[in-house]
């Protein structure tokens, strides 16, 4: 039998700081300029090869939704309505300014760095990687269980990508944080009555070898932040 197939996005590139490491509301943070060009590049690139979709899902947080319709035009797709499911929405974090300093390289980067007893890892003092599967998981599950698709995209985010592959890797209840997501990456699975196969993880079409790349997403996050808690 024929497996399905779930073309897996991040959304593209965004400003959740401002120059001066000022956080900024992060609910309705839209693409910036590199975001909109990830997304163009992402859907040129389905274009080319021929990608057909016959659903589109994002966690209805503006920054999915902005990425999917600049990529569903690219592809020259746009006629697709795009199918929010909110329970896919990204960890949740809490008040950076409550953390300590001496708490914040670890609140960014440890949730996606450690492999022991990582449900208990809180994302900046506020959701817990465990308490994220327990929305995402089930909602993940629904979705495959929906009849009348063949091909899928879904654009959602870094923590929550992650899941997803966790769960097609493992086939079960597991978090890998430390695969990678960069902005407007691009993931292959297959989903078969039995089984998933990754194909692919964190294609950006943008820069295919990461050539001038070293750091995470949140590793450079953590960096702009940090700056506003210098002393003066």
């Amino acid at each position: 039998m024929m497996r399905r197939r779930i073309v897996l996005m991040r959304h593209g590139a965004v400003d959740y700081f401002k120059p001066d490491g000022t956080p900024v509301e992060s609910h309705g943070v839209p693409l910036n300029a590199q975001g909109r060009l990830q997304a163009d590049a992402a859907g040129a690139l389905f274009a080319k090869e021929g990608v057909v979709f016959d659903r589109v899902v994002v966690s209805g947080l503006p920054r999915t939704e902005e990425t999917a319709q600049r990529v569903l035009a690219a592809a020259q797709q746009s006629h697709l309505a795009l199918e929010v499911a909110p329970a896919l929405a990204e960890i949740r974090g809490g008040s950076l300014a409550a953390l300590l300093d001496d708490q914040l390289r670890a609140a960014f980067t440890h949730p996606f760095t450690v492999t022991r007893d990582v449900e208990a890892q809180r994302f900046l003092g506020g959701e817990s990687v465990g308490e994220m599967l327990d929305r995402v998981l089930p909602a993940f599950d629904a979705l495959l269980a929906r009849e009348g698709w063949d091909c899928m995209l879904l654009v959602l985010h870094g923590g929550v990508n992650r899941a997803l592959l966790s769960r097609a890797l493992a086939g079960g209840r597991a978090f890998f944080g430390r695969l990678e997501q960069s902005p407007a990456c691009i993931n292959i699975v297959d989903v078969g009555t039995q089984d998933m196969i990754v194909r692919a993880t964190n294609l950006a079409p943008t820069q295919w070898v990461y050539a001038d790349e070293r750091h995470t997403s949140m590793e450079r996050l953590f960096a702009q932040y940090a700056r506003t808690r210098e002393p003066a």
